[in-house]
């Protein structure tokens, strides 16, 4: 699941998804109710991967086995990032959380880990990695595949045996 504040958001992020290849859909108040209940049956059933959502609409559902929750934009108030992770990890099932932090969202971040009572984990990302980013992006901008294998290939080069 990816979470954005916005209905306008959610369906930028999923038009942006849509150009990578991506299959996502979203469920927001704009969205007439059998709209939502089909998008919700979907990805219940797994033919849909990536559910785009915002806070209002996601509240009260209960989704089994998301194994990721990822939140492209920080929640308005700290409780929501609580009702957020809460969708994944459920009873003794595993799940990950990861969200990303605009330096104009710090100061919600330093809210939420006060009400969590502890530090989230951060990995900051430099201007030039961030650039990096884009500029693979801009030269593959269809072939994630082929990115996410080549990170992968470099991650284990320190590893591998050499042949002669």
């Amino acid at each position: 699941m990816v979470f954005v504040r916005t209905k306008v958001r959610a369906e930028r992020v999923k038009k942006a998804m849509e150009r990578v290849d991506i299959i996502a859909d979203t469920i927001h108040s704009d969205r007439l109710q059998e709209e939502r209940e089909r998008v919700m049956q979907n990805f219940r059933t797994g033919d849909l991967k990536v559910l785009i959502a915002t806070d209002v609409s996601a509240r009260g559902i209960d989704i089994p086995n998301v194994e990721f929750v990822i939140n492209y934009d920080l929640p308005e108030t700290s409780e929501n990032y609580v009702h957020r992770v809460g969708r994944t990890g459920r009873a003794n099932q595993k799940g990950q959380a990861v969200s990303f932090c605009s330096a104009e969202e710090k100061e919600m971040l330093a809210e939420i880990e006060k009400n969590l009572g502890k530090p989230i984990h951060r990995i900051d990302i430099s201007k030039k990695d961030y650039q990096i980013t884009l500029d693979m992006s801009e030269e593959n901008p269809h072939d994630w595949q082929s990115l996410l294998n080549e990170g992968e290939h470099k991650g284990k080069k320190g590893k591998k045996k050499s042949r002669r």
